[in-house]
């Protein structure tokens, strides 16, 4: 980050709520939503570094709409996003539980265990489990990193 930007993030600490507010309007255009000092701070910091440096491409910005539609439960767009982890259609998924092997198959469109589907690898672990995973890590894929890819 360059001095300026970092300056006036810096001074972003130093500022009353009163300058929050003005310091927003003056970035956004709009008045300030409400009074937390916290929400402020990070807004505005957002607001400048984004100014600065960019905002997210077109690419970031149609996969967070898709991941805010999936979490509002909206079916707005006829595809959802398709996770870089999720192994090929017909894949068979191994994991020990409790002494137990569990096998599920990856899907077009979600995962099957036990006949049952299921729309994400954190609903079959959760399932599983009874608590709530990650279900990435539960099943051990990750993103391979660079190098290795």
């Amino acid at each position: 980050m360059d001095q300026t930007v970092l300056a006036r993030l810096a001074a972003l600490k130093t500022m009353s709520v009163k300058d929050l507010k003005a310091e927003w309007e003056k970035l956004l255009g709009t008045s300030a939503p409400n009074n937390s000092r916290a929400f402020l701070e990070l807004r505005i910091a957002y607001r400048l570094q984004e100014l600065t440096y960019g905002g997210p491409d077109r690419e970031t910005r149609r996969m967070l709409d898709l991941l805010a539609d999936e979490v509002e439960g909206h079916a707005r767009r006829k595809h959802q996003i398709a996770d870089p982890r999720n192994p090929v259609v017909g894949t068979k998924l191994l994991r020990e539980w409790d002494s137990a092997e569990h096998t599920v198959t990856v899907l077009k469109d979600g995962f099957d265990w036990q006949g049952r589907k299921y729309k994400s690898l954190s609903a079959v672990a959760r399932a599983i489990t009874g608590t709530r995973w990650n279900g990435y890590r539960f099943f051990g894929l990750r993103e391979r990193k660079q190098e290795e890819a």
